[in-house]
């Protein structure tokens, strides 16, 4: 049974609602099976057994190994483990990232030496600016899976070819620093494949409370033989790379919504799919003014639709569009307190004006096609009249 406010929810990049199977496995570890992981009695042990099980599921699901799946406090946490804890360990190193990651990478990298590689008009990133922002001191390349605002799916198999390729030449040369690749792959957990050796990433994050499980769970996959530095220092948690008491509900919950979504995230991403085709085809046909940012369909995450309309006060038709029970948003939620224009919006060409008058739609699990058509009604409903 859909929960009523969900019918008008269109903002499943910011924050998914906990799938049923999740919220059940959470609940005996709030209470009855609280204990802590690390504990010699038997109770304990066999908490440590199911976190266990669940780092397995994980690992088992995106092709690695179990000791290469450490948890973290969501996305933000696993971004700033893998900048942080590389460049920390060379810290006269230097990095690259895309213009268009989230702050959790981008806030980071602004610490070291580091170069932001460009975009193209449809969020691409280009394999040739990487190319010239690479260094001989070059360590650690981040460029997100898929973007969260205009739904761009980065490259990153290619960039990871070019990676391959430069080590080679590395050690021909006798150079020493390693050069890792890094993937935000956050949004791309409910529709695209997660295979780490098909996408040849050295790390990659996943954040639970965007694909139906708790918020402040997530993951960080660390390829062996990579050895970043702690963020946390304490009780050696997590292969000494997360000290803190484990989680272990919202673990649970993490395992169980990941096993569900990831049972069948090809059969959800061709339906989302569908539907936000048509709807992509319902806006540009009956709003005027209306135009698509991001690329067209086959390079676009699957629930993404991220439009502008000229004119518009994006703030203002949020709020219409809120009272009438259907949720957009302006851009990431991250940042909605900002008054500054996107900063992925200014990086595709947008000026501030255009950049106020964009939404992002983001569909999901319970979306349906009612929804949509009545969301477009009331669109075309809330902007001003010519």
């Amino acid at each position: 049974m859909i929960h009523k406010p969900l019918y008008g929810y269109f903002d499943y990049a910011a924050a998914t609602p906990m799938l049923p199977a999740a919220a059940e496995a959470m609940r005996p570890y709030l209470n009855d099976n609280f204990y802590n992981a690390s504990a010699l009695y038997l109770s304990a042990k066999r908490n440590r057994r199911i976190i266990e099980d669940v780092r397995h599921e994980i690992a088992k699901g995106l092709g690695a190994k179990p000791l290469e799946i450490v948890f973290t406090a969501g996305g933000t946490e696993a971004n700033n483990l893998a900048i942080h804890g590389i460049m920390q360990k060379f810290p006269d190193a230097h990095m690259i990232a895309s213009a268009v990651e989230h702050d959790s990478v981008l806030a980071p990298a602004s610490k070291y030496d580091h170069s932001i590689v460009q975009v193209d008009e449809n969020g691409f990133v280009s394999l040739e600016a990487i190319k010239k922002a690479v260094k001989p001191s070059t360590v650690l390349i981040s460029v997100m899976y898929a973007n969260n605002e205009i739904g761009t799916i980065e490259p990153i198999h290619e960039i990871s070819k070019y990676i391959e390729r430069q080590r080679k030449i590395r050690k021909q040369n006798g150079n020493t620093y390693p050069l890792y690749l890094h993937t935000d792959a956050c949004q791309a957990t409910n529709y695209l494949d997660l295979q780490v050796s098909r996408l040849g990433v050295d790390l990659l994050s996943i954040n639970a409370g965007k694909m139906y499980g708790p918020k402040q769970c997530g993951a960080l996959f660390i390829k062996t033989g990579i050895a970043p530095m702690p963020l946390l220092q304490g009780g050696g948690q997590e292969w000494n790379l997360r000290s803190g008491t484990e989680n272990i509900s919202a673990i649970v919950a993490f395992g169980a919504s990941w096993k569900e979504v990831r049972g069948n995230y090809q059969q959800e991403a061709d339906r989302v799919t569908q539907l936000r085709n048509t709807l992509i085809h319902e806006l540009l046909q009956r709003i005027p003014g209306c135009s698509l940012n991001g690329p067209k369909e086959k390079k676009r995450i699957a629930n993404n639709v991220h439009i502008t309309i000229k004119d518009i006060d994006n703030e203002r038709l949020l709020m219409e569009l809120d009272e009438l029970g259907f949720m957009v948003a302006s851009g990431s939620a991250c940042n909605a307190s900002n008054d500054e224009p996107s900063h992925v919006l200014k990086a595709i060409g947008l000026n501030d004006e255009q950049a106020r008058s964009s939404i992002r739609i983001t569909l999901g699990k319970y979306t349906e096609p009612k929804a949509i058509h009545a969301l477009v009604d009331n669109i075309l409903q809330n902007i001003p009249k010519k």
